[in-house]
């Protein structure tokens, strides 16, 4: 269960700020919410503290990087009770190709988000790896032809 604390106006700047560009410093930060450093900086280390900053990354070209292959992946799974939910759950943390796995209520259990060098890779990763998981009963996969936006 979240807990969801008062965000106020300010608040909301600084994240909206820093989810654009989070190498600003505290100074430009400060100049864009309208603030000085101080009060700033102690707003952002409470809203790291507080769980809503959960990190800090460089956003990749994963064209550049020979990743550009994208694969959207139904998985039903033949049980959905707890264990072997939280099964799933644990094993997809080890395949670094699944960029994204989200639990759906849908007629499939789950949405997997997987990246690789092409298509070859992708059928080896699907039948090695995410077919091997606990559970999967059935996949369904959905080739990304072009991104248009990805934030």
């Amino acid at each position: 269960m979240t807990i969801q604390v008062h965000l106020d106006r300010i608040d909301r700047a600084i994240l909206a700020a820093l989810s654009a560009d989070g190498r600003l410093s505290m100074a430009e930060l400060a100049g864009k919410v309208g603030l000085s450093k101080t009060p700033v900086q102690a707003r952002v280390k409470r809203l790291e503290k507080d769980g809503y900053i959960r990190g800090y990354m460089a956003v990749i070209d994963h064209e550049r990087m020979g990743e550009g292959h994208v694969a959207f992946v139904q998985v039903k799974l033949s049980d959905t009770r707890s264990a072997a939910l939280d099964a799933f759950n644990r094993a997809v943390q080890s395949i670094r190709e699944i960029e994204q796995c989200h639990m759906m209520a849908s007629t499939f259990d789950y949405l997997l988000k997987v990246r690789t060098g092409d298509i070859a890779a992708y059928r080896r990763v699907l039948g090695e790896r995410i077919s091997a998981l606990p559970h999967v009963a059935q996949t369904s996969t959905f080739v990304a032809m072009e991104t248009v936006k990805d934030r």
